[in-house]
């Protein structure tokens, strides 16, 4: 990330929340993210100067601009809640859930993201994988960590699948016509992922509601982009203007 202009600082907290998600299993949203970053900083459209910026802040809570950094800076600022608009792909949410783990407190983390999810009854995508994590402290050093996408799945679990010429498991997407589909080429051109669930006869209405939860947090409720006015997935025309919820909870 230095080698295309991002200041060190950045690129270590970037660093950092990637390794972690290839350590927690989550692939990916690890090493394989690492070209889209590296793209959207030599395109213009992800910025490399400049800080976050606190613009409101109370005792218990906070709104911070991201000034379109990359996505794990614009968390290192605030406790309470806090919500981070202006800013971009943040990595995994248990990153930021799991730093109250550190000081003996409940975290919680949500992030909107662009639309790839096809709701339930519906053809289009108009919703983000929108993901959701809480990580609460246990006895002895451990820790319940929950950390999913609203979604069956991450978008890029289909997309290493399509790269090794593999068939996605059947409730993970589906076709242009809405249609459960297990051709990953299917789901990624024209198609999209379904919500957690799978259709509406399995409970997919239930993750559709999750992820409509998520979007009101974080898009509606910062007055940023939502739904399907935030940028389409790797397509680079226009900053993504992502917003984060962050909500390190009371001390247990």
């Amino acid at each position: 990330m230095t080698a295309v202009g991002t200041k060190q600082h950045h690129a270590r907290s970037l660093a950092e929340v990637l390794v972690e998600g290839d350590h927690r299993g989550h692939y990916s949203h690890g090493l394989n993210r690492m070209d889209m970053y590296v793209k959207d900083i030599q395109t213009g459209i992800c910025a490399k100067d400049g800080e976050p910026v606190v613009e409101k802040e109370s005792e218990a809570t906070a709104l911070v601009d991201g000034k379109n950094l990359l996505g794990p800076v614009a968390n290192d600022v605030g406790i309470g809640w806090v919500v981070a608009h202006n800013s971009n792909h943040y990595g995994i949410a248990g990153y930021y859930a799991m730093q109250a783990l550190k000081e003996n407190m409940i975290g919680m983390s949500f992030t909107n993201t662009s639309p790839l999810v096809v709701p339930t009854r519906a053809k289009e995508c108009t919703l983000g994988t929108n993901p959701i994590s809480v990580a609460a402290p246990a006895k002895d050093g451990d820790s319940f960590v929950l950390d999913m996408a609203t979604s069956a799945v991450a978008i890029g679990k289909v997309e290493l699948h399509e790269r090794r010429g593999d068939p996605i498991p059947e409730g993970w997407g589906c076709d242009p016509l809405g249609k459960i589909t297990t051709d990953p080429k299917r789901v990624l051109t024209g198609g999209g992922l379904v919500p957690v669930g799978g259709s509406e006869a399995t409970g997919g209405y239930k993750g559709y509601g999750l992820g409509m939860m998520v979007e009101v947090l974080c898009g509606i409720l910062a007055g940023a982009q939502y739904s399907k006015y935030i940028r389409t997935w790797k397509v680079t025309d226009r900053v993504a203007n992502l917003v984060h919820f962050v909500l390190p909870s009371c001390e247990i």
